[in-house]
């Protein structure tokens, strides 16, 4: 429509959320689709985080708050980084958001303007480079292949970054890829970020508590204190705590950075939900119990879909280190034709086909910026995720 912007003309909607609404739309009329692209864990949120939202609203908790953060909340969130991560914030310098979305997207908002640049490594969470084009920004893809694991080397780093680079995106453990950089791997990436004083590091940290195999989690800003006065740590609820519908997503950071993204919200939503806040409070302060057992269903989950995908002809799935997606390669699917006489040109046609004859709903990696892959999210049951890789083998099997 000719009044609508030319910048949201550069932006898609996100992918992930369609297959998601085009796998409820098709259960809905009956059909037996087994949906693989959503995010967010299959169990409940914990009793005593429901409980302490219940009280927050018996206790009147229910008016405006201050913009970004009840400071209960915010100290909380310092006391979290001090203790899990090494980092000393004050509360001056933590911005609370509805999601971690909308905070990356008010850091974005906040700092860039026409011309700068973001480096984001590929594979990416589908919204990071849009989020880039409606604050007004450009993204500069750096790609980190399933050669080196999904993860992005210092010398593509290096080879990204311009005068020009603003911010630079890290994302571990990843979505879409599950792959997480240890202190040494990450070490590499902030030395060179060293050599460049004028980019900024922006940390998703979402899946900080999703790792496996004795893995040990490290954020920038934590490996290299010399980047400290440069990085936002972000971070939130949804993942570890089985929170997504609750909407709260945090960041730490410098204090002047804190007060721009204040500025944004104030005119955008004002305060996250004040219930959420308060059930956030006791997600952080509360029993943390309930982290480990997770992980290891979690692992459990990976492992069965590992298995159960290399079984299928034509698809390569590397084991990652955390979240709860694995990323495949379908290289050896490209060129075919499936039973139902689609052929597969790329993922995007592997991911329709696959949801049109088996009834499984995948994300392509084009999505991502990587093909051919397509992404899974094993956050569903293990009956669930059985079916799904026998319906995913039986269509590889059926290409010619």
């Amino acid at each position: 429509m000719a009044f609508l912007s030319d910048t949201l003309a550069r932006v898609a909607p996100s992918p992930t959320i369609a297959v998601t609404n085009k796998a409820r739309e098709l259960r809905a009329a009956g059909r037996d689709v087994i949906g693989l692209g959503a995010g967010e864990p299959d169990f409940d949120t914990p009793e005593n985080i429901k409980a302490a939202a219940i009280r927050a609203i018996e206790d009147g908790h229910t008016k405006y708050t201050a913009v970004d953060g009840i400071p209960e909340l915010k100290q909380a969130i310092c006391d979290k980084f001090r203790r899990d991560n090494g980092l000393d914030y004050a509360p001056s310098q933590v911005s609370v958001g509805t999601g971690g979305k909308q905070v990356l997207y008010n850091a974005f908002v906040a700092t860039l303007d026409p011309g700068d640049e973001v480096v984001i490594p590929a594979p990416y969470w589908v919204s990071y480079p849009d989020m880039v084009l409606l604050a007004g920004g450009e993204p500069v893809v750096a790609e980190a292949g399933i050669e080196t694991a999904f993860k992005l080397t210092p010398d593509a780093l290096e080879a990204a970054i311009t005068e020009r680079t603003k911010w630079f995106v890290f994302n571990s453990p990843s979505n879409p890829t599950g792959a997480a950089y240890s202190a040494e791997e990450l070490k590499g990436l902030t030395d060179v970020l060293l050599r460049h004083p004028h980019v900024w590091v922006l940390s998703d940290d979402m899946y900080e508590h999703l790792v496996f195999d004795n893995f040990v989690f490290a954020t920038p800003a934590q490996v290299e204190p010399k980047l400290y006065d440069r990085t936002l740590t972000v971070n939130g609820v949804s993942k570890a705590y089985a929170m997504t519908g609750w909407r709260i997503g945090y960041a730490a950071g410098p204090e002047a950075l804190i007060a721009a993204m204040r500025k944004v919200q104030s005119q955008s939503t004002s305060n996250p939900c004040s219930v959420s806040q308060y059930a956030a409070l006791e997600a952080l302060e509360g029993t943390q119990d309930f982290i480990r057992p997770n992980q290891a269903l979690f692992r459990k989950r990976r492992d069965l879909v590992v298995e159960g995908l290399n079984a299928c002809p034509g698809i390569d799935c590397p084991r990652p280190e955390g979240a709860f997606y694995v990323y495949p390669s379908i290289a050896g699917c490209i060129g075919k034709t499936s039973r139902g006489g689609m052929t597969i040109n790329d993922d995007e046609a592997f991911a329709t086909a696959l949801l049109e004859e088996e009834n499984v709903a995948v994300v392509f990696g084009a999505a991502f910026g990587s093909s051919p892959h397509f992404r899974v999210s094993y956050a569903t049951g293990e009956d669930a995720l059985r079916e799904a890789c026998l319906r995913i083998r039986r269509f590889c099997e059926g290409l010619t």
